[in-house]
C-alpha cells in the first residue's frame, strides 16, 4: 500500500509528530511505500534544523531527516504555513524541502490512504 501522511502538529507540543514518524518506521518495516509526508501548519516546526532539544530528549527533526535519507522519503514543508512561523528554506534540516499544497492534493491523488497526524 502506498501511503501519505500529513502533519499538522508541532514536534515538542503533540505527540502527532512521534506519531506519524512511527507509523512511517512500521509502515516501511512492512513493506510499504511512502508517497509523500506533508508538513501543515505547527507541522513546519518538524523542519527546523535549528532546534536543539536536551542531550536527553529524541531530536525528531534529525529522526525524519534521516528516515527521508534511508528511504528516499519526500518530505514537503507548507510555503505559507512556514513563512507564517519564520521557517525560511536556509533553516530547513536536511531532506526537507519547501513547496505549496499542491504536493499535498498531489499525494492524496497518489496514495492509496492519506492518513493525518494532528488537529
Amino acid at each position: 500500500m502506498k501511503f501519505g501522511i500529513l502533519v499538522n502538529e508541532g514536534p515538542y507540543q503533540h505527540q502527532a509528530s512521534d506519531s506519524a514518524y512511527q507509523f512511517v518506521v512500521a509502515a516501511l518495516a512492512k513493506g510499504h511505500e511512502i508517497y509523500r509526508v506533508f508538513f501543515y501548519n505547527d507541522g513546519v516546526n518538524n523542519a527546523n534544523r535549528l532546534v536543539e532539544p536536551p542531550q536527553d530528549d529524541r531530536n525528531i527533526t534529525q529522526q525524519w531527516s534521516k528516515l527521508a535519507a534511508d528511504h528516499g522519503i519526500d518530505l514537503v514543508v507548507c510555503v505559507a504555513a512556514a513563512l507564517r512561523r519564520g521557517i525560511k528554506e536556509e533553516i530547513l534540516a536536511p531532506g526537507f524541502r519547501i513547496s505549496g499544497l499542491g504536493q499535498l492534493v498531489e499525494a492524496g491523488i497518489k496514495a492509496d490512504r492519506l492518513v493525518v497526524f494532528g488537529d
